[in-house]
């Protein structure tokens, strides 16, 4: 079994009817900034040789409208040599629609997330104990989590009744407290698009996908877009110490986006962000499969929140970011012996969709053996340079 990519699977429901922007690796030249159009793969590099420029202008949408580009290719041939296992080195492929962009992330955006993360911690890393203690403490938890606005009085109120009762965690203190979890996903330029293997550290026997809504926020803190994410999870490495968070969130290939970036235009805004509905499909080569979903109206902090607390006179970032936003989706189904859970097994294929932004499509393999991490940001500098 493999990933197989076409036009009809890949794109939004409404095709190319809104304004999308990816980037593509030409043999030859080097990463390009492409639009995706309705007549083929144009790359526009020479008007915006990073998406950064593009997201920074007044109104990207139209900016990217009025440039024509240069035609490389159909949009199905591009993707069906995008995908890992059988790309042609010579011919243009689908990279990760983002690239000098900060890759950040927020944690803990969704009552059930904030429940599995404390039942984690209570694991201490150990999948065989989460169902007993989930039986003991998801019910209490989850149900004063419903409906709570963070860092409100209420939230203040709740916080001191849990430690009362001795069930406090850090998880809820980012999750209903005031200052919301935002931390860094991967480096510059380390992310992958659909099509591409995303990675797992070796030491890692208990991990999830987690299907995201991902902000595009340009330098000025606006947000101009989105696209899908799968912020790959370590859930032993993070439940045995949250201090190893960043060993559980960021290795080779761990951070995939796209398949494009929509950017905001007259068919797509803030609010149709604070609505969307995310599905995940996990298949396995053993047989197995898992379906879930995430809706963004679920979420505790809007989304314009979460932008504002990663960036702003607190923090600058000259050239942008983009925010994965939480997920709702928490897998406790079983894969193979009773009360071990969902963990990832090798060769998985996720597909993580939404009418809006289409799909992301990755196969799941070790980070050790998915393509090394190569081509950063002087490589990327050099490519331009040498491009005029």
């Amino acid at each position: 079994m493999g990933v197989a990519l076409s036009a009809a699977s890949t794109l939004p429901a409404d095709a190319t009817a809104g304004t999308l922007v990816g980037r593509v690796e030409r043999p030859g030249i080097g990463p390009s900034v492409v639009a995706i159009r309705k007549d083929g793969v144009f790359d526009v590099t020479k008007a915006f040789p990073t998406t950064a420029d593009l997201f920074d202008r007044p109104d990207p949408a139209a900016a990217l409208a009025a440039v024509a580009g240069e035609r490389i290719g159909d949009i199905a041939t591009i993707l069906a040599n995008s995908v890992a296992a059988v790309r042609d080195a010579t011919k243009p492929s689908l990279l990760s629609p983002i690239d000098v962009q900060a890759v950040k992330a927020a944690g803990v955006t969704f009552a059930i997330s904030m429940v599995e993360r404390v039942i984690e911690e209570q694991a201490k890393g150990v999948p065989e104990r989460a169902s007993a203690i989930r039986a003991e403490i998801g019910d209490i938890i989850g149900g004063e989590l419903k409906g709570l606005k963070p860092g409100s009085p209420e939230a203040a109120a709740l916080k001191k009744h849990l430690q009362e009762r001795g069930l406090w965690s850090q998880y809820l203190e980012v999750g209903i407290g005031p200052d919301a979890e935002i931390f860094t996903k991967a480096p510059v330029l380390s992310s992958v698009g659909t099509g591409a293997d995303v990675g797992l550290h070796p030491i890692s026997t208990w991990n999830n996908p987690e299907p995201e809504v991902v902000l595009v926020i340009a330098s000025s803190g606006r947000i101009v877009g989105a696209t899908l994410g799968n912020d790959v999870n370590l859930r032993d490495v993070e439940g045995r110490s949250a201090l190893l968070l960043g060993k559980a969130k960021d290795n080779n290939a761990s951070a995939s986006l796209g398949p494009f970036v929509r950017l905001f235009d007259s068919s797509f805004g803030i609010d149709k962000v604070r609505a969307m509905k995310v599905s995940l499909k996990v298949t396995g080569e053993d047989g197995f499969v898992m379906e879930g979903h995430s809706d963004m109206a679920a979420i505790s902090r809007d989304v314009e929140d979460l932008a504002s607390q990663a960036i702003g006179k607190h923090h600058q970032y000259p050239d942008g970011l983009v925010l994965y936003c939480g997920t709702l989706f928490a897998p406790i189904q079983d894969r193979g012996a009773p009360g071990k859970g969902f963990t990832h097994k090798l060769g998985d294929v996720v597909t993580i969709a939404s009418a809006e932004l289409g799909s992301l499509t990755n196969r799941v393999r070790l980070s050790t053996e998915c393509p090394p991490w190569t081509f950063g940001i002087r490589d990327l500098m050099k490519s331009l340079a040498k491009r005029a």
